[in-house]
């Protein structure tokens, strides 16, 4: 045989071309049906939003409530005054509203980015 006709290149298909392929669900209808998997990815994003809803209060939480520690621990502090009003009054009046919007827009943006993710990885799949 000449070296031509071993080095051809030949096709090979099959005649079952059209061959039923299992369907494949995108995972938001997977979600939709709440199916076991559906489940697994709503579990997985509440599971998300629940541990950050959880560090924001024990922020908040530790910030508010170390404040009358720290003015316990420092009784000095309680001397001092801003504006006529005690120290200690006005930070607590002056603190606690700004670190709860702080907290809750910082939760609401990290929400929305975990969201986000989650749709991205529920699209991509």
């Amino acid at each position: 045989m000449s070296r031509e006709a071993t080095s051809r290149r030949v096709t090979v298909t099959s005649p079952r071309t059209t061959a039923a392929r299992r369907p494949r669900y995108p995972a938001t209808r997977e979600i939709d049906e709440q199916t076991r998997l559906g489940e697994v990815y709503m579990r997985s994003l509440l599971r998300t939003q629940f541990r950050l809803a959880l560090f924001v209060c024990t922020v908040l939480a530790c910030v508010i409530g170390g404040l009358p520690l720290l003015f316990l621990l420092m009784p000095d502090l309680s001397e001092v005054h801003l504006l006529g009003v005690p120290l200690a009054w006005a930070v607590l009046a002056g603190l606690i509203y700004p670190a709860f919007v702080v907290g809750a827009w910082l939760y609401v943006r990290q929400a929305e980015r975990n969201e986000r993710h989650f749709s991205d990885l529920v699209e991509r799949r």
